[in-house]
């Protein structure tokens, strides 16, 4: 959380807007993922949203229901969107990560399982779309407890 309040904190310093930009995990493929997401901070990405393929991506258009397909025929999982970030990381990735998806997948995986695992791998934070900020309780204080919010 510190990382991306400090963006946040240093574009304002700058007067200008962040640039936060999108990526679907394993799309098009996950060997190209940890280099797209360097390809965007290269690209002046302040913040990066590395999204985790779900089954039903209902609450998203087209495009990014047509990358989950391919991701997931792909064989990404949570474990696997990790990894990319890992292996990002590893590359010289500085700009924030926030994974963004469907609570379902992050459930399954085990809620204090996940924030563990995402912050020994460099995420930064989540946004949750299916996940209303009054059943967020629990999570919530998972996050706060382990410092991604």
């Amino acid at each position: 959380m510190d990382g991306i309040k400090r963006t946040f904190a240093q574009c304002k310093r700058e007067q200008r807007s962040a640039l936060v930009t999108y990526v679907t995990a394993g799309y098009p493929t996950p060997e190209e993922t940890p280099d797209i997401l360097l390809g965007m901070e290269a690209g002046g990405a302040d913040l990066i949203e590395l999204g985790m393929p779900f089954t039903d991506p209902i609450a998203d258009g087209p495009t990014i229901q047509k990358a989950n397909t391919i991701a997931l025929k792909n064989g990404v999982t949570a474990t696997s969107c990790l990894q990319m970030v890992r292996d990002a990381r590893k590359k010289g990735l500085k700009a924030p990560v926030l994974l963004m998806g469907y609570y379902n997948p992050l459930l399954s995986y085990g809620e204090e399982r996940m924030l563990k695992d995402a912050k020994e791998a460099g995420v930064n934070g989540f946004i949750i779309v299916d996940l209303p900020p009054e059943e967020a309780v629990r999570f919530r204080n998972f996050c706060t407890k382990s410092g991604q919010v």
